[in-house]
Parts: C-alpha cells; structure tokens; sequence
C-alpha cells in the first residue's frame, strides 16, 4: 500500500473512532452530520447537502449530465445500549453506543470522497448518503419524502451492512431478500384493581398475559428458509406494582414480529388480532394495540446484485452466496419498494461480537474491502 493510500487510512480509521465517541440515537443525530459534513469539507470531498429527511448529509460528485444517478447509502444513527468496552475510543454518552457498526460504514463511504475527486472517466453522478434513523425503520421514509432527495433523481442505490461471524473480508450476496420484513407492537390490558385478599372484585390481567404468551409463541416458524418463515419474540412485559396488598389490574406486552415478506407480515398480523380478541374476551379485558417500528423486507434488484456479484469478483474477495435473508430488519427496504437497490453483506470476522452486544465494535480492518466494493459498484454503473 503507497503512503497516501496509508494516509487516507489512517484518516478513516480516526473519523470512525471520533464517531464511535460520540454516538447519538435515531432523529438526533446533529453532531454526528455535522462531523461528517466537516470531514467533506476539510478534505475537499464535493458538494455538501445537509437536513435531508431529518439530519442526513448527501455529498454529490457530478461527473456529467448524461448517465445514471449512483447512491451509496450508510447510516447515522447509534443504538441505546450502554457500552462493555473499555478501549480509549469507547462511547462517552452513557447508555448510547455504536453497537451495529454504523460508525465504521460512515467511515468507509465518507472515504469514497478521495477516489470520487480524482475520477475523469466516469458519466452520470454519485451521492453518497448518510441516512438517519435507521434502527427506528423511520430513517429512509423521511429521506424518500424529502425533495432534497428526490430532486437528485437517483437511478442505483447501494449499500452494505457488516457480519459478524463471517469470514473477515468476505461479501455475503444474498440473491433475493436481503432482510426481513419486520414489525413491533404493544398490547395494554386495561383490567380492574382491587385489595389482593379479595382479587374476585377486581380484574386481573395475569392469566391472561400467560395465555396471550403461549399462544403467540405457537405461531412461530423459526426457519429462515421456509418460505412461510415468521418470528414472534417478547421484548418488554410490565404488570402491577410492588405493593402487595394490591391484585393488578393493568399489564403491557411487547414483541417484535418478522417473516420473509409483507404479505407473510399481513397474515401473522391477522393472526395476532385473532388472538388478541379470542383471549382477552375470554378474561372479559379491554385491551388496545399499536404497531409501529415497520421495516419492509429488502428485495435485491436483480441487476443491482449482479452488479454486487462483478464487484466482489474484481476484488478477488471470497465470496458467499447466501440464500436466505437474514432475520434482522433494514429500513433499506423503503429504498429497494422504489428503486432499484441492493444490499450485500461485509463479513466482520469469526470472532467478531454479534450486533447489538454489549462489547461490540467495528473492525477497522474491513474499511477498505468496504470502500473498495463501492468502487468497484460506481465504476461498473457509470462507465457503461
């Protein structure tokens, strides 16, 4: 590696620490476009357009009128888990940390900018996007409502998101669906409180709840290769209070519901609402329910993974075909319903902690396979 490829490096690796720092949660990250914008702009890396959908950033390289419109897309956003680790780089917020790696792909498409600058032969456009509010499933929505977006007309949009347990280096392609479709919901029951020696003049919610648990969990299909896949798991549960002389009466449950696409969503849904009815008459308990946090399932483009497929091979990295989707949600989904679009995995090492751990942390030596994918994408699309 020459030295001003070593330097770039070097670069990238302190922008990725400087973010794991400072970590901020969906629909509040300023300080984290604003560090990103300042990093465009000290390295000279293109046009700067700022509070798109919220606080994203785009940094647009135009090229020519004529050809396509290349996105590349990363994530701002931090997640509310405390941090284990102890390195110097460690978040300072308390209870808020980069445990997805969002930091580190903001860094490896921010470094984007010392190639894009350089290109002569390329037609059309390049945005890179750094999108907000990813783990809330709000993040892309916002971006697609937003002119500022739409006004860059865009025909391509890529993006990656690191594996752990995969071979280091290695890109994951996965030939359909990328991600799952993936909802939350709550369910209050509103029972009846009253003296715990005489819990028959009140209402109860706690054998219910048990009910509603055990009903729910037979809906599982816990096989991501099945085509009718789907995926109940309780979050949150709360009931009454710690004085014990008074019986219940108000209880809430949360779970998180994934299956491979909308129309499976659809039917579990459904098939929840049953429950829910069927049970809580039976306990004679009103109850009500909210679903929110929505991430539609990410479908590959054919010809975007085909794109994917070429890049890795002029990588000569080892490549993984993969034939399920993975079980996590992707607000990129928004994208791939619109555009055409794609995801591909970027293997974090064997030994690498799993997302969303306590002691997880991007491995600063996937930067440049990731940077060198997206080059390999925009190369591919702009100069044919």
């Amino acid at each position: 590696m020459d030295r001003k490829n070593q330097s770039i490096l070097a670069k990238l690796k302190g922008l990725r620490k400087e973010l794991h720092r400072y970590p901020e949660l969906s629909g509040q990250e300023v300080e984290t476009s604003r560090r990103i914008a300042k990093f465009v702009y000290e390295n000279k890396g293109g046009e700067v357009i700022e509070n798109i959908g919220g606080s994203g950033v785009a940094v647009v390289h135009r090229f020519s009128e004529e050809g396509s419109v290349v996105v590349i897309r990363c994530e701002l956003d931090a997640l509310p888990i405390e941090e284990e680790n102890d390195f110097d780089h460690r978040s300072v917020h308390q209870g808020v940390s980069h445990k997805c790696g969002h930091d580190g792909h903001m860094a490896l498409v921010a470094g984007l900018i010392f190639w894009l600058k350089d290109q002569k032969t390329l037609k059309g456009k390049v945005v890179l996007l750094f999108q907000p509010a990813e783990e809330t499933g709000t993040g892309a929505a916002g971006v697609l409502d937003d002119l500022k977006f739409l006004d860059l007309k865009p025909d391509y949009i890529f993006a990656l998101h690191n594996i752990p347990g995969q071979p280091l280096n290695s890109i994951i392609i996965n030939a359909e669906n990328f991600s799952s479709t993936v909802q939350s919901v709550s369910i209050a029951l509103t029972g009846v409180e009253s003296h715990s020696a005489q819990p028959e003049y009140g209402i109860n919610p706690a054998l219910c709840m048990a009910e509603l648990i055990q009903r729910l969990d037979l809906l599982n299909r816990n096989d991501p290769t099945r085509d009718d896949f789907r995926l109940m798991v309780p979050i949150y549960s709360e009931m009454g209070k710690k004085s014990y002389g008074i019986s219940a009466g108000y209880g809430e449950l949360h779970y998180t519901l994934r299956t491979k696409g909308i129309t499976g969503m659809q039917e579990l849904k459904s098939e929840v609402d049953g429950i829910l009815l069927e049970v809580c008459q039976k306990h004679n308990l009103p109850y009500t329910r909210e679903w929110f946090d929505y991430f539609p399932a990410v479908i590959n483009d054919k010809n975007c993974t085909e794109v994917i497929t070429e890049a890795a091979r002029k990588l000569d990295a080892e490549v993984i075909f993969k034939k399920d989707a993975y079980k996590f949600g992707e607000d990129f989904g928004w994208f791939s319903e619109k555009y055409k679009a794609a995801m591909f995995g970027l293997g974090a090492g064997p030994d690498s902690p799993a997302l969303h751990h306590t002691d997880y942390d991007f491995p600063d030596e996937i930067i440049e396979t990731g940077m060198n994918m997206f080059r390999n994408i925009i190369e591919t699309v702009l100069k044919n």
